[in-house]
């Protein structure tokens, strides 16, 4: 209750004193409030029937050097977020990909805090990034509200990958290579510390005990038949660390591959849409539990008429095991996201998960309600 009156009087204050400055988006700093909300409830199968809501809240500020008549490339930014409720995964459903992207429990924290410099093609940003910000991330699979549609469960779960809810420390580089074709490389702290010994993601320890994880990336966009644009993403990542074998210290390594495609296939004057989305990871089976991710979808704008900014979705995300305990997982998501306004929205999702995978215990297929609302400004 706390953090919700909180989050109304921040919105009423932002609105007003916008309303009063009509010249703020010329200002150096900018500000993004949003807060984002589920009601879930776990209708059969699973651990137990049962309902949850839990919900997000960020507030983003941005400072721009050039606005500033400062410099020019320059950026500050900095997400606070507070994430509060229940955790249906964990305690109605027992999945392993997660049914909520906004599951995290009840934290307070700095979710970003980075400075971004570019230089012509040329850009480098330092300090607590999200991962799922510039690498493996689709923009089609954005609309869907299962977890493992943002960052791939293959690299979620086998290496400490930094994504919601625990960030972390990082450089990234990034060179435009042609109008079409971007590098991109990021390197982050091994092991950052959890959320026990770090409760508000600012105390950062680097030891050469921790290694690296590596991320790079390659993204070609472009556009077909003038107006179908398409965006292709292959990457790898590297993790590693030392690890304790009996006496001694040893390194222990692990990586693995990705894929990420985004492709409009129709669109007309009116402002209907088709746009498909693939992803694909795979690890080495032999270190791995989970050793390869296979997800696609797509996303149609426009299914009602005089209702074009509305998405309708489906998708399906499977969870491949080296081993037969846990059994394999799949994820079959429906959603219909319904723009009340340009900062309203309230979206009925349904998830259909075929051998929940996030216990030891062998679970029944578990059907899934849930709605999203969201609020921005």
């Amino acid at each position: 209750m706390k953090s919700f009156v909180v989050f109304c009087v921040l919105i009423i204050s932002i609105k007003y004193s916008s309303a009063q400055n009509d010249t703020v988006k010329l200002q150096p700093f900018s500000y993004y409030v949003s807060y984002v909300g589920d009601a879930v409830n776990n209708l059969s199968g699973g651990i137990k029937k049962g309902s949850n809501y839990l919900g997000m809240f960020n507030l983003k500020i941005s400072f721009e050097t050039e606005k500033a008549k400062l410099w020019k490339g320059g950026q500050l930014f900095i997400n606070g977020a507070n994430t509060h409720g229940g955790t249906p995964s964990a305690d109605l459903i027992g999945d392993f990909q997660g049914i909520s992207n906004i599951e995290a429990g009840n934290l307070t924290y700095f979710h970003e805090l980075w400075y971004k410099q570019t230089i012509e093609d040329i850009s480098l940003t330092i300090g607590v990034q999200d991962l799922n910000t510039d690498f493996i991330s689709s923009e089609n699979a954005g609309l869907f509200t299962n977890g493992t549609f943002g960052t791939h469960s293959t690299i979620s779960d086998n290496v400490p990958a930094p994504v919601f809810p625990l960030t972390a420390f990082g450089a990234n580089f990034q060179y435009k290579i042609s109008d079409n074709i971007t590098g991109k490389v990021i390197a982050y702290d091994g092991f950052p510390d959890d959320f026990e010994n770090n409760p508000n993601n600012l105390k950062w320890k680097f030891s050469r005990k921790d290694g690296v994880l590596t991320i790079s990336e390659f993204t070609y966009s472009d556009t077909f038949n003038n107006n179908l644009s398409g965006t292709y993403k292959i990457g790898g990542y590297s993790h590693n660390h030392f690890s304790k074998e009996q006496d001694s210290l040893e390194i222990s390594n692990n990586y693995g591959f990705y894929f990420v495609a985004d492709q409009t296939i129709y669109k007309n004057s009116t402002g209907r849409q088709l746009s498909l989305f693939a992803q694909a990871s795979i690890s080495p089976k032999q270190i791995n539990e989970n050793c390869h991710y296979l997800g696609f979808g797509f996303n149609y704008y426009g299914l009602f008429a005089k209702r074009t900014a509305d998405i309708f979705g489906i998708a399906v995300a499977y969870a491949g095991f080296a081993q037969k305990n846990p059994n394999n997982e799949t994820i079959l998501e429906l959603t219909y996201k319904l723009q009340i306004d340009e900062n309203i929205f309230v979206q009925p999702d349904f998830q259909y998960v075929i051998n929940p995978s996030g216990t030891t215990e062998k679970l029944n297929n578990a059907f899934i309600a849930k709605l999203r609302f969201g609020l921005n400004f």
